[in-house]
């Protein structure tokens, strides 16, 4: 374990980046980058190869998950590198998305709310770093009572929709056959494709992969 801990750490908000750059390094952590987008987190733990990256998940350009790829990214480079990656809200596919990264230790999934509990956060941070994992306890309780058909978190409207994809119909199809706007169909297809825990990729096709999931399951009564 190094004597000083060095640290990437990335967040698109000014005043909270500036706040924990300061907060680690009262706590003894050497925040050797403090950057606003996922391409700059990428370049800096590249370069400099940090021994801990924080990061907020939703980061430009996309304001998605380009934080939580950029981390699973760096993960998949070096398997070793701790991460703990921040949230907004509970999104358990994203803490499965990263337990499935690298070697499956040094992670941390939190609340952005935790950063708040100053002596828990840095204590957190430590365990990560040392190769533990940490996973809020809010997303804990998502992901044991995540339901068993995945397509039970799809409302009524979504599932007609994803029924219609996997009949081969394109957006403006189906938009008609529903009597809404394509741009309604996009949007409920963006649900499906959050509620199904497919992330955004460049190696898939995710509506592939949403029709797969439903002929999996089965069509719903």
């Amino acid at each position: 374990m190094p004597a000083v801990t060095r640290v990437v750490l990335a967040e698109d908000e000014v005043l909270l980046r500036e706040g924990m750059a300061v907060l680690l390094a009262r706590f003894g952590f050497d925040v050797v980058a403090a950057v606003g987008s996922a391409p700059d987190l990428l370049a800096a733990a590249r370069e400099l190869r940090p021994d801990l990256v924080v990061t907020d998940i939703r980061m430009p350009p996309q304001r998605r998950d380009d934080g939580l790829r950029a981390a699973v990214a760096l993960r998949t480079e070096r398997p070793d590198l701790a991460v703990v990656v921040l949230s907004q809200y509970v999104q358990a596919e994203y803490a499965a998305a990263l337990l499935d990264s690298g070697d499956g230790r040094g992670i941390g999934y939190l609340l952005k709310d935790r950063v708040a509990e100053v002596a828990d956060f840095v204590a957190h941070l430590g365990t990560v770093r040392d190769g533990g994992t940490v996973i809020d306890p809010d997303v804990v309780r998502r992901l044991l009572h995540r339901p068993r058909d995945p397509l039970a978190a799809l409302s009524a409207r979504e599932r007609e929709v994803l029924m219609l994809i996997a009949q081969g119909r394109s957006n403006a199809a189906i938009a008609a056959a529903l009597h809404v706007t394509e741009a309604a169909v996009g949007k409920h297809m963006g649900n499906i494709l959050t509620k199904l825990g497919l992330l955004p990729s460049d190696d898939t096709n995710r509506r592939v992969l949403a029709v797969l999931t439903y002929l999996r399951v089965g069509r719903p009564g």
